[in-house]
Formats: C-alpha cells, structure tokens, sequence
C-alpha cells in the first residue's frame, strides 16, 4: 500500500474512533451554556437600569427599544443589505489573509534561515495602526470594496500567520518522526499529516482573523467610504441615534459571536481527531 492511502486509511481509523469519545463527552454538557446564562444575566441588569431610569436613554437606551429598532431596521431600513455587504467584506479579507498566511507559516516552520529574517518584519507590520494605513490606501487604491478588504488583511495576516506557526512548530516530534519512517515526505508529509494534526491552530487562526477582520471592515467602511454598517455607525454617530448606534452593534455582535462558535466548534472536534491521530502514530 502506498504512503498516501496508509495515510488515509489510518485518518480513517482516527475519525471513527474519535467520534464515540465526542458523543461521551456531550453528555457532560451543561443544561445551561455559561456564556449565555452570563448574557441574560447582563441583559438582566441592562434592562433594570434603563428601567429605573437611573441612566437617561440618550446615553443607553433600554433593550426592548433597541429590539424595536433592530427589526425596524431589518424590516424597512435594508439593515440586512448593510449586513451582507460588511460581512462580505470580512470573509474576503480573512479568507485572503488566511491564502497569504498559511504558506508563509509553513515557509517560517520549515527554514529557520528564512525564519529569522522574515519574521521580525511580519511582526513590524503590527507597528502601524489600522487607522493610519487606510488614508494611504484611499491614495493607492480609491474608496470602496477593494480597499477596505485589503485593511482587513493587514489587520488579519499577522495574527493568523504566528497561531498556525506555534501550531506547527507544536507538532508532536514522535508522530511526525514515526510517519517519515513509514515513508511521508515532501508534500504526502505536508497533507496528510501536518496539516491535519495543524488544523485545529488554523481553526483557532481564523476564529482570532474573522473577529478581526469584521473590526477592520467596519473601520474601513467608517474612514474609506462603503455601503456596510460602517457606514451605518457612521450616519448614527452625526444624528446622535444612541438606540440605532446600539442596534448595530448588536448586529455586529452577532455576526462575530457566530462565527466565533462555528469555528471554535470546529477547532474543538479537529482537536480530538487530531489527538486520536498522534496517539495511533505512535
């Protein structure tokens, strides 16, 4: 049998096997997530201040009005379209970013020569503020979809680049030895090895990138000009609409936290096929 299909007989193996242990370990779940008896309990609070009057609507409306504004917005404002067009925005500029960060992370993984000479620079390139660079990319490029993609990547390619090379350079010594033993190399190494016992630092990557980049695509929108809910905040922050200011952050909030859990979801199931994997190596 060749090395590849040794490879992928074995994954095989590893992912069956790692599926019983993940079912086991959900029927410990809580009946309640912690996080979301934390949001209720911060709902709680939130609403019984607004409530009490204690703090005056202009400076926090309460939740009820915010909900009000939020399906108003998404009924007859065309929320959803300033929605898709920032999210949009961040899934290409992590997406990029994650297309120009893995091979570099393998690069810096691979060659310590190349390590010690690039790597200062990728951490320079966090130096620059974001709100400073994107007056320069208004120079370069112009104002609209392009340039606020590219701020994403700036923001985004540093970050996921330095988790995915602490990812591979914590790869398993013992696994990664017993595999070139049995024949892997090269590029059958690479896929059918370090990348699979390396995903769940990927996942973790993007998990950190996508937060970011929703960040950098709202900062854009708000410095460069767009059609996304940067430039939403933008228009409630000049009226003074505190409640709309609050609806779109709760939108914001929203779109993060799911694909925060979506990826960490991801990250937690990869690490256990991962760990079934070095177990079997070895």
């Amino acid at each position: 049998m060749s090395t590849a299909a040794a490879s992928r007989s074995r994954l095989g193996i590893f992912r069956r096997e790692a599926a019983p242990t993940a079912s086991r370990g959900a029927s410990f779940a809580f009946p309640l997530n912690p996080a979301l008896a934390l949001g209720l309990v911060l709902l709680g609070v939130w609403w019984a201040v607004t409530r009490a009057g204690l703090i005056p609507p202009v400076f926090l409306p309460g939740p009820i009005d915010v909900l009000r504004r939020l399906i108003l917005a998404f009924t007859e404002g065309g929320l959803a379209t300033y929605t898709w067009v920032t999210l949009r925005e961040a899934l290409l500029g992590c997406l990029a970013a994650a297309a120009l960060s893995l091979p570099l992370a393998w690069t810096l993984y691979r060659s310590r020569a190349f390590s010690r000479a690039v790597l200062p620079y990728v951490a320079a390139s966090q130096a620059v503020p974001a709100i400073a660079i994107a007056p320069l990319l208004v120079v370069w490029i112009g104002y609209g979809t392009l340039p606020t993609v590219v701020l994403c990547v700036l923001m985004v390619f540093f970050p996921i680049t330095v988790t995915v090379l602490l990812g591979l350079r914590g790869l398993d010594a013992d696994v990664i030895d017993a595999a070139r033993l049995d024949g892997a190399h090269g590029l059958s190494l690479l896929i059918y090895m370090e990348l699979p016992m390396a995903l769940p630092s990927i996942l973790s990557g993007l998990r950190t990138g996508f937060t970011l980049s929703v960040t950098g695509a709202v900062i854009g929108e708000m410095t460069m000009g767009g059609e996304g809910l940067g430039m939403v905040l933008a228009s409630q922050r000049q009226t003074v609409d505190t409640t709309g200011l609050f609806s779109t952050i709760v939108v914001l909030c929203v779109i993060a936290t799911t694909i925060h859990w979506v990826l960490h979801e991801l990250e937690r199931r990869s690490r256990v096929v991962a760990s079934m994997r070095g177990r079997r190596a070895t």
